[in-house]
């Protein structure tokens, strides 16, 4: 495994107490990043995530709801006093509510929209400010292949992950001269309660479509986001890279 070495630098992941995000935050801590994961509203979860290490000061849990605009920009206010400057952040909070589109609900189209796109924009938006002062910054979005291949029930979680990779393109390109750049990482079917909840049958059947055969470990896809957020990716920006196994 690559050691990255992120000793002084404050890393922001969202949806960082569970699953991919998890993964990621725990990366981070293991290579020297002071570390603010935030979390939606699973309390226990998050608790027993911040049991895991050593030192407190390194890893900082907080809750906020990336689709609630003022509550982003309410953390953001706070910032300087928890974390200091900001070097990295993860756009990795991300929600599903499946559904056909002839029967898909208003709310569960927005409520989609809002967490997985309109956060990854007010998250950005608040971390660029931040990091523009030192004309440095790395910031990624976990994306997803849907975005690209579209899966039937899955049309609002698809637009909302297509929208991340155009959205990550647009805004490597406004803050280049700065020094930020912007990427996605999209990786595929990865072992995490995010798709354990789905049937057994459907399980198989996307297992069998991945042409290495088997899904990703959560580790595997933070060592991509900590390769694009190092200093040698400094020449990486408006790109994707798919952890997918060949889909």
């Amino acid at each position: 495994m690559i050691r990255f070495d992120f000793t002084g630098q404050t890393v922001l992941v969202t949806g960082g107490t569970r699953g991919i995000g998890a993964a990621v935050s725990q990366a981070f801590y293991e290579a020297g990043a002071r570390v603010l994961a935030l979390y939606g509203g699973n309390h226990a979860r998050a608790e027993e995530f911040a049991a895991r290490f050593a030192d407190p000061a390194r890893m900082l849990v907080r809750q906020v709801d990336v689709a609630d605009y003022a509550a982003v920009e309410a953390f953001f206010r706070e910032l300087p006093a928890l974390g200091g400057t900001l070097e990295v952040l993860v756009n990795n909070a991300g929600i599903r509510r499946d559904g056909i589109v002839g029967m898909l609900a208003p709310e569960d189209w927005r409520a989609v929209l809002d967490t997985n796109l309109g956060g990854t924009y007010a998250m950005s938006k608040f971390a660029v400010q931040a990091m523009m002062t030192n004309r440095y910054g790395r910031i990624v979005n976990i994306t997803s292949p849907s975005g690209r291949l579209g899966f039937a029930g899955q049309a609002n979680y698809a637009a909302s992950k297509a929208g991340q990779v155009a959205f990550a393109k647009s805004l490597a390109k406004e803050v280049a001269k700065r020094k930020i750049t912007v990427n996605c990482v999209s990786p595929g079917f990865v072992e995490t309660e995010f798709i354990a909840e789905l049937p057994e049958e459907q399980l198989k059947e996307y297992r069998a479509s991945v042409p290495l055969r088997r899904f990703a470990r959560p580790g595997e896809v933070a060592q991509a986001v900590l390769f694009l957020c190092s200093e040698e990716a400094a020449y990486i920006t408006g790109t994707v890279l798919e952890i997918s196994g060949g889909l």
